[in-house]
């Protein structure tokens, strides 16, 4: 199952999301709160308070940051 911590809003989350729908992927969303210094779920899964953050267990991934290394790992495993 694939996770993804999103802000609603976000444009670098909706690059990962619409890379997921056009994959046709079941995911996971997970909305996080607007104020960094209160995402602790996020931080706790990658270390860091950015999103969006992918979480893929099946491949090894447990925080994967930056749009576009998300959007490589979807391509690269999933296409």
């Amino acid at each position: 199952m694939l996770e993804l911590y999103r802000l609603p809003g976000c444009p670098y989350c909706a690059k990962v999301e619409n890379k997921l729908d056009e994959l046709d992927l079941e995911y996971e969303a997970h909305n996080v709160l607007p104020f960094r210094f209160l995402r602790f779920e996020v931080k706790s899964v990658s270390g860091q308070s950015g999103v969006p953050v992918l979480v893929d267990t099946e491949h090894g991934i447990e925080g994967l940051a930056e749009s576009d290394d998300i959007v490589a790992h979807l391509e690269n495993t999933y296409a």
